[in-house]
């Protein structure tokens, strides 16, 4: 089993009057966030708040952009020219850029949302897009992509430094994707599946499917998403698993730095 981890959570998805996740105390419990950007929820009030509140948690600072979607939360397939798709990621990932600038903090990560990072993981040419919109924008940001993907391989041929993640809460496929949101058991409901297949697959050192079958990969972060509501126990619990099993939390630029004496540096609690 890994000695170190990092745990993120997508944050900051309300949007005006409409509220959306427990973002104030998700962010007592991971370690980065991914700070939607306004194009499928979001709005710069919501986006400062949550910018003030990461960085008051010491939590490192992710842009989290997707399609232009509203209305399907980002979740609905679109089609884009490659130009296009680049100039509207480096849009969204420059304004919560400037929001964390002026709130005297600096983006470490970015991660795309919904259908674009499904996508993306399966496209070679849309991957190529993300990573190079990324590389353009600033090069010594993170890409937090799925582990196996073709997102984390496009990082990678893009120069950037790439953190791979699984999901707690989402089922995993016998060629190591996630199970469409459209199939039964797609998704796990509750904290203690969420934390057993956490705990398998640190043991086991890779992805492990729904039907047993071991993938092995490296992967540096979970994923819990911030828009369920079972997000904030599922957080909690693997937290605390993770701190019994011996595992240290960490902020993700850390867990991608070389290991230290684990003696030196205290686990995030």
């Amino acid at each position: 089993m890994v000695s170190r981890i990092n745990l993120n959570a997508d944050l900051g998805e309300a949007f005006g009057v409409w509220q959306m996740g427990n973002d104030s105390e998700l962010l007592r419990v991971v370690g980065a966030a991914n700070i939607a950007c306004g194009f499928h929820a979001g709005d710069p009030l919501v986006m400062r708040r949550t910018v003030r509140q990461a960085l008051a948690a010491g939590v490192s600072l992710g842009a989290h952009p997707s399609f232009p979607d509203l209305q399907g939360f980002g979740r609905r397939v679109m089609r884009l020219p490659a130009a296009e798709l680049e100039a509207m990621l480096i849009y969204q990932i420059g304004a919560l850029d400037g929001l964390a600038r002026a709130e005297g903090g600096r983006l470490t990560h970015v991660k795309p949302h919904g259908a674009l990072n499904n996508m993306a993981c399966e496209e070679t040419d849309l991957a190529t897009s993300v990573a190079s919109a990324i590389a353009s924008f600033d090069p010594s940001l993170i890409l937090l992509a799925p582990a196996l993907s073709e997102l984390a391989a496009a990082g990678a041929g893009a120069g950037l430094r790439v953190a791979t993640e699984i999901f707690a809460d989402r089922a995993y496929a016998e060629d190591g994707k996630l199970v469409a949101r459209s199939q039964p058991d797609a998704v796990l409901h509750t904290a203690d599946a969420c934390v057993a297949q956490v705990l398998r697959m640190l043991d086991a050192g890779g992805i492990v499917t729904a039907k047993g079958r071991l993938i092995r990969c490296e992967f540096h972060s979970i994923c819990v998403h911030g828009d369920g509501p079972q997000a904030l126990a599922t957080a909690s619990a693997i937290h605390s698993a993770l701190l019994s099993a011996g595992v240290r939390p960490l902020p993700l630029p850390e867990v991608l730095q070389p290991p230290v004496d684990s003696d030196v540096l205290p686990a995030m609690v």
